[in-house]
């Protein structure tokens, strides 16, 4: 059995997934959070596919979540807890060994394209990087350290969200400012949310039956964070996110595409300060900035309570939706799929019915029915003579991770 370890770290916390490859299920997942607080938190849970053969009859166990709190000083006493969880409550580590250890790494710069091995030189470029990536990268590798002392004896990959995306054409990455500056500071569009984007396009070629050289696709990543990209024989040759997370769609809390004179008007007339700017772009705009909600759920609720606010931001966060879909065909010269993925983009059927609402032109033909029924898996919400494919594809990012760090780990 392969199995894979996934680890996702944040400043003061970190998700994991032992997955078994062999079948590409999970065994186990768990969050470590609060490190660093004076009493953490630690959940653990063992899958119902952990206890069951992989060949054998629908189980008949759940999934068996355990919780401790403890002072969790660091991110090495954080895996410290996660191995004690795996001892007490399983599946074994000792009889499931993961072969490697994949790393979400937000930022990669222009230096990684694919996912790689961690080396000293590598965590080095991960810790320089952080100045593109101050809340992520110093959190991302904070995580390979302490996992790589939990886990000493097997490969620990990185895998980049922004790797997906370094096959944009220059024309396409490059910002219209003063070309020396800009390489001084590596001021250039990155992208962001390549693993959801990349499993998003693959898993919908295969579920089409078609070769993924032949597809043209949007994929639109709706969740708190939110992106579109533009896809074209499975390489990335458009995305909304720029040289942060924060340009392109309208978000939970983030501005997207702005005029950069709003910024330097606010300095000058509103005496705000840059951290003020930073605080507002990615934490007071958005939909909570219009609406004060950043959940698309309490924002239809407040739209079909008659609440104007919300009915203002849910038209801007289509309109915007529309503006890049607009956009994309016109890059690619049409395109032969259009997904949804991500927390919005798969529960929230008023907002993918209205992004396509004005795509008829294109050969988009939306079924109501099969929009409003809800699925857990892929599924097909276009009619059956539309000339576009639309979709609803779950992403599994850590699936992603994990299959690209065995690609390489192997």
């Amino acid at each position: 059995m392969s199995v894979v370890l996934v680890v996702n770290s944040g400043s003061s916390s970190f998700k994991y997934q032992l997955l078994d490859m062999e079948h590409e299920r999970v065994l186990a997942s768990g969050l470590v959070e609060r490190i660093g607080e004076e009493t953490g938190v630690a959940t653990h849970t063992v899958t119902a596919a952990a206890l069951t053969p992989a060949d054998g009859p629908a189980p008949t166990v759940v999934d068996a979540t355990s919780t401790i709190e403890r002072e969790i000083p660091d991110h090495t006493a954080g895996f410290a807890v996660m191995l004690e969880a795996f001892q007490a409550h399983g599946p074994s580590l000792e009889e499931r060994p993961p072969v490697a250890v994949g790393h979400r790494v937000v930022h990669g710069g222009a230096r990684f394209f694919e996912p790689t091995v961690v080396t000293p030189l590598v965590e080095i470029n991960i810790d320089e990087l952080s100045v593109l990536a101050p809340l992520h990268n110093p959190a991302n590798l904070a995580g390979i350290v302490a996992a790589k002392k939990a886990f000493p004896g097997v490969p620990h990959v990185a895998v980049f969200d922004t790797a997906f995306h370094q096959s944009l054409a220059p024309a396409a990455y490059t910002y219209a400012i003063d070309r020396e500056l800009a390489e001084a500071h590596r001021i250039r569009r990155y992208g962001f949310h390549g693993t959801s984007h990349k499993f998003v396009s693959e898993s919908a070629a295969a579920f089409l039956g078609r070769p993924l050289s032949d597809l043209r696709q949007i994929v639109f990543h709706l969740g708190n964070g939110a992106s579109v990209t533009a896809i074209e024989g499975g390489r990335s040759v458009e995305t909304s996110m720029g040289l942060t997370p924060l340009e392109g769609l309208v978000m939970g809390t983030r501005s997207g595409d702005l005029d950069p004179a709003v910024l330097l008007q606010l300095a000058r007339r509103a005496d705000l300060s840059i951290a003020d700017l930073d605080t507002l772009l990615n934490k007071r705009s958005g939909l909570v900035g219009l609406a004060g909600v950043s959940d698309m759920r309490d924002l239809t609720a407040r739209c079909d309570a008659g609440d104007p606010d919300a009915q203002l931001a849910f038209d801007v966060y289509i309109h915007r939706l529309r503006a890049y879909a607009g956009a994309y065909l016109a890059q690619l010269g049409g395109v032969d799929v259009i997904s949804f993925t991500a927390g919005v983009g798969e529960n929230a059927a008023r907002v993918r019915a209205e992004a396509v609402a004005t795509l008829g032109f294109a050969g988009v033909e939306l079924d109501p029915g099969r929009n409003e029924t809800r699925g857990r898996g892929i599924r097909r919400i276009s009619t059956d003579s539309s000339r576009v494919e639309v979709l609803v594809v779950p992403t599994n990012e850590e699936l992603e991770i994990a299959r690209q760090t065995l690609s390489v780990a192997s």
